[in-house]
């Protein structure tokens, strides 16, 4: 009898031990990510061609599943104020984006430790790349996007932003 209930005990602890080690080895990748954090744009740095850059750009990554949730607040060149979005893993698969003229929908790839790509797309057609390279100290994000605006011209764009 008490042979049965320690086979039974074992197991039900080593599926929960399982269970939690998985849950604190996600958590932990999470933590280590360099992306996470708030990011601003450091304009001085950065090149927009088309321009002109934003007056400012704020970044808010955060961890979310098996990726990321982002936030994005712009201050356009002319004043007017933009907020995108997305939740999405890192899968390759297409999650929504809301805010955007450019893009309905995004999907990511993580490369490296410290490097990701994000595809935008509006109407399943791709209409933008963002390779995203965090730095060796993790202080300085830089992205680079090749694609299209929302006007159609083309686009080669290199962000440079600044951890906060």
């Amino acid at each position: 009898m008490h042979s049965r209930w320690r086979r039974s005990t074992l197991g039900v602890a080593l599926a929960l031990g399982v269970v939690l080690g998985a849950d604190i080895a996600n958590l932990s990748a999470q933590a280590s990510d360099p992306r996470i954090g708030t990011w601003k744009l450091n304009a001085a740095k950065s090149k927009y061609s088309p321009g002109p850059a934003p007056q400012s750009l704020t970044v808010r990554v955060e961890p979310s599943g098996q990726g990321e949730k982002v936030t994005a607040e712009f201050v356009n060149a002319d004043g007017t104020r933009t907020t995108t979005q997305y939740t999405a893993n890192f899968d390759g698969k297409d999650y929504p984006l809301t805010g955007s003229r450019i893009a309905d929908t995004v999907s990511l790839k993580r490369i490296d430790a410290r490097t990701t790509v994000r595809t935008d797309k509006k109407g399943g057609k791709v209409a933008q790349t963002l390779r995203r390279v965090v730095s060796q100290d993790g202080k300085t994000m830089t992205v680079t996007t090749k694609g299209t605006n929302a006007e159609g011209q083309a686009v080669n764009n290199v962000a440079v932003f600044n951890k906060q």
